[in-house]
């Protein structure tokens, strides 16, 4: 049977390349055992309200993109900010961009509940430290 590291991960970006190729890293690496990915920030965070009002499993690990339509990874940050309860669930949200704008990177990096900064593609090497 796998080790997993995590019971738990979400995987939130716009794009379906990535999504594939992230997907495939985490299990290869047997990162997670439940990978979700969702393609819209806001359907992630109705995705997570409902792990908490239904007492399933929060996502424990979290790969958030920045630059997507409609919402960005930074409002998305700001929402989850007003979960009640989710605070206590000491999740870690890694932002996984290709964005190397230096404002990007200094919100990234001020930001409380950004764990670190990961380039994409993402990379086995880059889940080692995780």
């Amino acid at each position: 049977m796998n080790q997993y590291r995590y019971k738990s991960a979400l995987l939130i970006d716009d794009s379906y390349i990535d999504n594939l190729i992230s997907r495939k890293i985490l299990e290869n690496n047997s990162f997670a055992e439940k990978i979700t990915v969702i393609d819209s920030p806001q359907q992630a965070i109705d995705y997570i309200r409902q792990c908490l009002d239904k007492n399933l499993d929060i996502p424990e690990v979290i790969f958030l993109d920045i630059r997507m339509p409609e919402m960005n990874g930074f409002d998305f940050l700001s929402e989850i900010k007003n979960i009640n309860g989710l605070a206590e669930q000491k999740i870690k949200i890694y932002v996984l961009s290709s964005s190397l704008d230096p404002n990007d990177l200094k919100r990234i990096d001020d930001h409380q509940l950004v764990t670190k900064f990961i380039g994409k593609p993402l990379s086995s090497q880059a889940l080692e430290g995780i």
